[in-house]
């Protein structure tokens, strides 16, 4: 098996809890993946001279896949803001993201004014936000090749902001996938 077809074998593909696929993940992939500060921030720096840039694919109204509303806890019929960028370093897709938000709770959130800067920008500044537990994936994400991009994907992961406990509330799924790209570029092992 060659190092790229090794990569894009998944060891698993659903969700699971980041401690469980500690024993299958390097030293260097867990400083990427269990880390919970900016994800943008992580990558700017990485870079070095490279210039960092939010590329949206897609933003809209539509349904979550059933494993996101399931991890939202709202019906898979219910609708729902999606967000799929990339954020790439000199133009090279390094890390493709997915966000998912019920539709009624991103009302006066302002999210869908984002445009191509990084969700962290947002999420980051938002006092009380409360971020859930992180789970891990060697799945390749299908928003990516659908939108063009066709690098294998090293690590996925994903957890749930939360802001605020009743009235105007907020509960955002924030889907993370390190492409294979990134892993050549930082000379990170395949897994």
């Amino acid at each position: 098996m060659t190092p790229a077809a090794f990569r894009q074998t998944p060891l698993f593909s659903r969700w699971r809890p980041i401690d469980a696929a500690r024993p299958a993940m390097s030293a260097p992939w867990w400083q990427w993946v269990a880390s919970t500060d900016s994800l943008t921030a992580r990558l700017m720096a990485a870079g070095g001279d490279k210039p960092f840039r939010v590329r949206l694919l897609r933003q809209g109204v539509g349904w979550p896949r059933q494993d996101e509303a399931q991890a939202l806890g709202i019906g898979a019929k219910r609708y729902a803001w999606l967000r799929e960028v990339a954020l790439c370093l000199d133009e090279t897709p390094w890390v493709v993201a997915r966000s998912v938000a019920p539709l009624t709770q991103v009302k006066g959130q302002r999210l869908e004014s984002l445009g191509e800067r990084s969700l962290g920008s947002w999420l980051f500044r938002q006092p009380g936000l409360v971020r859930g537990p992180l789970e891990v994936t060697t799945h390749s994400p299908q928003f990516a090749s659908v939108n063009g991009i066709r690098e294998g994907c090293a690590w996925g992961r994903r957890s749930v902001f939360y802001h605020g406990c009743k009235h105007g509330s907020l509960s955002l799924l924030v889907q993370e996938y390190f492409l294979t790209a990134m892993a050549d570029d930082l000379g990170l092992p395949s897994r």
